[in-house]
Formats: structure tokens, sequence, C-alpha cells
């Protein structure tokens, strides 16, 4: 019998459809994101992906994997629910004291994200737990009938919870939920304790206010998801992307959407390392963008880099410490509000600036005739002539070219220029700004980004991606095959995983490994849990160990993988080796007078690699330009070839400038490009001395 795997991806402004078999056939689609009815979106984009393929959902008989860009989106546009947060009397400030820390120190001009939940939103409550995980002072229920009072009158729907050193002890934490459980049933409750039990006020209640923020969209979403896959005869339940690079259970998504914050991303990214490896390339940036983001990360030794935590909605020139940061395993990348729905403006200055704010799918930009009045990425890239209008999703999504020269005019009145200068100023700007995202992203990293290969894909990342590459003195771009829809066929060979961490401060010279015991073995509890209810056998679990550690006195400290289970070994020594090792790599030296402490252990539990690939034909004979057309590069009008991408021949080649379609992106080559048709599909752009 074939087996047949689905992947759906919903990203801000289309939701993208993957079906393969496991004879190697493969099918994809593409439908506008449907953001008042999230269902509606994923069962259309599945039903127009298996009409293709000639079959019915219920024969789906592997696994459905699903990715979204969903809740960063709602971080970024601020589109949340009324989000309240409950803290110890005396840190209601937490969110706006921030870490008290200055990103740029000589920069008088800094700016930070409005909290996510404002102070008027925010309460205290006179409760405390000591560092030790003592309890000093236990919850009064009459106080948490007053701020259930307070919030019902405020209309709050969802709140985060994050005590005093509740990492060390959860008690009051989970007394106060069970109190308001009683009295708001229905009240989306998060724990710090359960979404982030780490160390670190500020950044512990940073996660959980992110966690609580869109637990009202992700949990009902999620969980009508698996009832609805049921009711048509799907019999195993959705497994959800991470941001880590891993796909667990939809229940165990939909409680912590913090975790699924890089989703659609980092399954791209995943599959940009898979590529890297494929094509014998050591490193190279990975760039995707779509209609809402555009995401940017450094693939190093044929693998993207999993970090501890990470920032999201950075504000000022991508600086670390900009943006909020969230303590979850994630993929490493940047992520900015560019895409294809992006809004261009006029700022005070009488400058143009393209996002951070989305036209989204509805209205979506002028040209898709929903609406829309703002000029957007889309209509400038469609009056430069780089897209058709009438080739749209291969026609069946015809775009209006007038509403696009109409949009670009109102802003090149403003600007006193051309419609055609100020399309391409848009185009640009857009440009300019993916390109230090990615600089800036390459350069916190040590890492030259000059040079480096780029793999291109998500909608509108083939369009832009050569204009890209140009500014970061880039000398090849790669455009794979399925480039549209990448995402989602990453969460196909994605295997289960789940990343967990546990505070535990302890020094080294007198650690009592009583106190790691319960640490470690509840992550492996919480770690089986997922992955079971991921569909893996419980005999089928991998575990790997790690530790944050650091000199003591120090204010950082850096993650160490472990051998095995710390607590079996119980070996000081092999962490204390494997700490100034690992240092020293990174800082040129070693202290071995200085004693060494934990601050956290890691545990990662996953599954078995997915084996799952696609077959890519190509054409026997080398292709023909279909048209031509104008297209408006660098102050002049250049007639540009047209090819269907379907056409192209192994190791056909062309020189730039070129248009290649097809039915759900557009490459376009800039002049000084040449492009080879490689065997697996890819297309390979590169720059011409």
């Amino acid at each position: 019998m074939t087996r047949y795997a689905l992947a759906i991806d919903i990203g801000g402004t289309f939701t993208d459809a993957v079906l393969i078999s496991d004879d190697g056939r493969g099918w994809t689609d593409k439908t506008l994101s449907t953001h008042h009815d999230l269902l509606e979106g994923f069962f259309k984009a599945a039903d127009m992906v298996l009409d293709k393929a000639g079959i019915k959902l219920d024969q789906v008989n592997d696994v459905v994997t699903h990715a979204t860009t969903v809740v960063t989106n709602i971080l970024i546009e601020r589109k949340g629910s009324p989000t309240g947060l409950i803290t110890t009397e005396g840190f209601r400030d937490v969110l706006y004291i921030r870490d008290e820390h200055r990103y740029d120190m000589f920069d008088p001009q800094i700016e930070y994200p409005e909290p996510l939940i404002t102070r008027d939103y925010t309460w205290g409550i006179d409760e405390r737990i000591y560092a030790d995980g003592s309890v000093g002072k236990e919850i009064d229920p009459d106080a948490v009938a007053k701020i259930a009072s307070d919030l019902v009158a405020k209309n709050v729907s969802t709140i985060a919870v994050c005590f005093l050193n509740s990492y060390r002890n959860p008690d009051n934490e989970r007394r106060f939920r069970d109190i308001l459980h009683e009295i708001a049933p229905d009240l989306f409750i998060t724990l710090s304790s359960d979404v982030a039990p780490q160390m670190r006020e500020y950044l512990r209640t940073s996660t959980t206010a992110i966690n609580a923020y869109t637990v009202p969209i992700t949990r009902p979403y999620l969980n009508a998801l698996i009832e609805k896959l049921q009711q048509q005869g799907v019999d195993h339940e959705p497994l959800i992307m991470l941001s880590n690079g891993g796909v667990v259970g939809a229940r165990t998504a939909g409680t912590y959407p913090v975790r699924m914050i890089e989703s659609g991303p980092a399954a791209g990214a995943l599959v940009a390392g898979f590529i890297a490896r494929k094509h014998g390339i050591e490193n190279l940036i990975s760039f995707d963008m779509g209609g809402t983001t555009a995401k940017a990360c450094i693939v190093q030794g044929g693998e993207p880099l999993v970090i501890g935590d990470f920032e999201v909605d950075r504000r000022y020139r991508f600086k670390p410490g900009s943006g909020m940061p969230i303590t979850v395993p994630s993929i490493d990348m940047i992520e900015i509000g560019a895409g294809g729905g992006s809004i261009a403006r006029i700022d005070s200055l009488g400058l143009l600036k393209v996002g951070p704010d989305s036209a989204g799918s509805s209205p979506g930009p002028a040209c898709y005739g929903q609406g829309g009045s703002h000029a957007c990425v889309t209509d400038a890239d469609v009056v430069l002539g780089i897209l058709d209008p009438l080739n749209f999703l291969g026609g069946d999504m015809a775009l209006d070219g007038d509403a696009a020269f109409a949009a670009v005019k109102k802003l090149a009145d403003v600007l006193e220029t051309s419609v055609d200068d100020a399309a391409h100023g848009i185009f640009s700007v857009v440009g300019e700004s993916m390109a230090a995202a990615a600089r800036a992203h390459a350069t916190d990293r040590g890492v030259n980004y000059r040079g480096l290969p780029m793999l291109a894909f998500g909608g509108a990342g083939p369009v832009h991606a050569c204009y890209v590459a140009e500014r970061l003195d880039s000398t090849q771009v790669i455009y794979p095959a399925m480039a549209s829809v990448l995402s989602a066929f990453g969460t196909l060979v994605t295997p289960a995983r789940l990343d967990l961490a546990r505070s535990g401060l302890c020094r080294l010279s007198d650690i009592d490994w009583q106190n790691v015991e319960p640490l470690i073995a509840e992550m492996l509890d919480e770690g089986t849990r997922a992955l079971i209810e991921a569909g893996l056998d419980e005999s089928a679990a991998a575990f790997e160990f790690a530790a944050d550690m650091r000199y003591v006195g120090q204010q950082n400290e850096v993650p160490v993988p472990l051998a095995g289970d710390p607590r079996q070994a119980e070996n000081q020594d092999d962490l204390r080796e494997r700490f100034n090792e690992i240092y020293q790599k990174l800082y040129g030296l070693r202290l071995d007078d200085m004693d060494i402490e934990v601050v956290s252990w890691r545990v990662t539990a996953h599954g078995g690699e997915a084996q799952r690939q696609v077959n890519v034909s190509l054409a026997n004979e080398e292709g023909k330009p279909k048209s031509r057309r104008n297209v408006y590069i660098e102050n002049r009008h250049v007639e540009t070839p047209v090819y269907d991408r379907s056409t192209l021949a192994l190791g056909q080649q062309i020189d730039g400038p070129i248009i290649i379609e097809e039915r759900e992106t557009t490459v376009f080559i800039l002049p000084g490009w040449s492009l080879t048709v490689r065997d697996d599909g890819s297309l390979i752009a590169n720059r011409q001395d």
C-alpha cells in the first residue's frame, strides 16, 4: 500500500501544502491564509494538494505535519488577546525594567519594544518563595478573588503567572492557578514554572508573557484541528513543528505556543542544512522570505545552530537586546517584518520605509484586489515587471496590475518621482533591510558573511534573493526544488524532538546529586511523554544531556554537551574538563584555578530520523523562453526572457537577466549572473566575474 504524508505550513499571507508518497512522488500547492479561521485555510490547502494527487484525506496514512508563523506574526504585529500578568508584590514593573542592561552604552536613541503586557494589566500578590525553595508566604484566596474580579472587569482572557523563585518551588504558582480556575474556569493560565523553569526573573517573565499572549489562539485552534482530522478519517494526531527543529504532538504544542515561534522558519533552516550537505557546501546563508516576514539563518558544517534562548521583534537596527527575549531552544536565526505584503510608507523625515506592518492575506497588497490600498512589496514587483499579474499562482489568482500601479503612484507623488523609481525604491529598501539583518546576524556570531552561498526559498525569497546576495557579496544563490513550500516540506523530514531545561544552580566542588536527580528525572519523563504523543514507541526514545556552566562570579554561561546521563557518572572532573575545553575554544583561555558552577541542566528527547524524499523530473531538451517582458532594473528598462521552470533541462545554462516562473513563485536573476540547472532540480545562480 502506498503511504502518503501531508504537510501544511500556515504563514502570515499564504498557506502552503506538500503531499509526498513513499515512491518519491510529490505534489505542492498554496492558497491565501485565512486568519479569521485558521482551520478553513488548513483544510482548503490540504484539499487542493490532495485533489492534485487524486486521493482523499483519509488516505493520508503516514504523518500529518504542521508548521506556522502565526505565533511570530501575532507578536510582531501585536494582534494577541488582552493579557494579564500576575507577579509577586513589588515586581509589577519587571517587563519595563527588563534586565537593566543597555544593549548599546553609547547610543542615546536606543529603543525597546513596548511590553506585551502593560502595567495597568499587571497585578502583584503578597506571596513569597525564598531562593532555597522554601515557602515564606502562601497564597491568600481572598487576594486571588480580588484579582479575578479585576481581570473580568478588564475583559482579560489569558494571564501569565510569574512569581519570584518559582523555578525552585512552583507550589504558590500552582495554588494560585487552582484557586483562580475555580473562580474563572475559562481563563487561560500560563505558569512560569511550567513554561520556563529557569532562573533570571526578566527572561522567565518575558517568556511566560509571550506564551500567555498567544495561547488563546493556538490551543483552541490545534484542539479543533485534532478533532476535525479525526472526523475526516485521519487516525493519528498531527505533529507540530517547534522552533528547535523538531516536531511534537499538537496537544503539547498548543499548550506552549512560545515553543512554536520559529515553527515554519525552523523547518526551512533544517532543509537548508540538508541541501548544503547534499551540495557539498560547508557554510551558507539560509534566506526565507514569505508574505509577512523574512528570515536569515547561518548554516555551519551543514547544520543550523540551536540556541537556548533568542529574541523576537528586535526594534533597533537588529541589535541583540532590542527585542523580547525568550528562554526556549530555537534554531538560531534573525527575523524581520519584510515580506511580499510589507507596507511601504513615508516616514516623518520624508524617507521611504518598508514594513514591519503587513497587509497580510486580507486585504493583502493592492494588487490582490481585495480592498487593499497601501503599496506593498508585491505591488512593486508587479510594477517593475518581475511578476506577471496573469500568472500568479499559475493564473488561479490573477493580480490587478492597475491597482498596484495606483498604489505605488501615491508614494511616487509624495516622493516627487516616477512610479518606476518609486517601485524600485520599495524593491531596494526591502532588499537592503534584509541584507542588513543578515549582516547583523552573521556578525553577532563572528561569521564572515561575505562570499557565503545563499539558499533562497519562500514565496517571495526567489524574487529578491539575487539582489540581497549582491549586498552581502555572495557569489552563489541556490533555488531548490519546491522553493516556495520548502518549510512545509521540511516538517516531513524532521524527527520528533523536545528540548527541556531546569535551573539547578550549584558549584561543582560541592554538587549534591540528590538535588540533581529530580530535575533530570522530571525532564526525562516530560520528554518521553511528548515523544509518545508524537507517535513513537517509548523504546525508540533517545536522550542527549547538556549543562549550562560558567566560572563562579561570571554573569553568562555556556552550554556544555555531556557524554550521557550525568546522574549515572556523578563525575565532577569530567564536567569540569568538558567546560574548560569549550570555554577555551570560545575565549582562548581556561582558568583551572577557578571553581565552576552549573546554572541549568538540559535534556533533549528525540526520535528516529524521518526518511522521506521527492524525485524531481527535468526536461530532456533545453527550454526556450516562452516570452519576454521589460523589467525596470537600476533606472532602466531591460528586456528580460521568461522561462517556465518545468521546461529547463539538466545542465542548461542561461545568462541573466532572467525570469523563471513556476506556479508558486518566480525566480528573478539579475544581470551579471549566470544560471545552471542541477540534477536535483535546483537552480544555481553564480555571479560572473
